[in-house]
């Protein structure tokens, strides 16, 4: 009698942990749905880079098979601070970040996006 209730809470414990892993397992899959969709990434960071704003701030971009590499040598502060908005508060799987400040009114940029 013991064994058959020992068995039958050893069930209940293994099917609520089955639940949370596939809670777990749908999470993980929204998440590389989000930041490691190829197209997505590359359509939405099209969209970003073809403002006005940041069209004028020579920013280079080199598709690569892990994923983006955007440099410019030397652009505005404001077009800076746009594209970081865009980028930040976007899904990026950012992998590498540096900002060089060449003078008040112009930095350095170096940001690569992996997916």
């Amino acid at each position: 009698m013991m064994k058959l209730h020992d068995a039958k809470v050893e069930l209940a414990q293994n099917q609520e942990s089955y639940q949370k892993t596939l809670l777990l397992a749908n999470q993980i899959k929204g998440l590389k749905h989000s930041y490691f969709n190829k197209i997505k990434i590359q359509k939405s960071l099209g969209r970003v880079l073809r403002q006005s704003t940041l069209r004028s701030a020579n920013i280079t971009k080199k598709i690569t098979n892990s994923g983006i590499l955007l440099t410019s040598e030397s652009m505005n502060i404001s077009a800076l601070n746009l594209l970081m908005s865009k980028i930040l508060n976007g899904t990026y799987n950012i992998s590498n970040l540096k900002i060089k400040r060449l003078s008040n009114e112009n930095a350095s940029l170096r940001l690569e996006i992996k997916w």
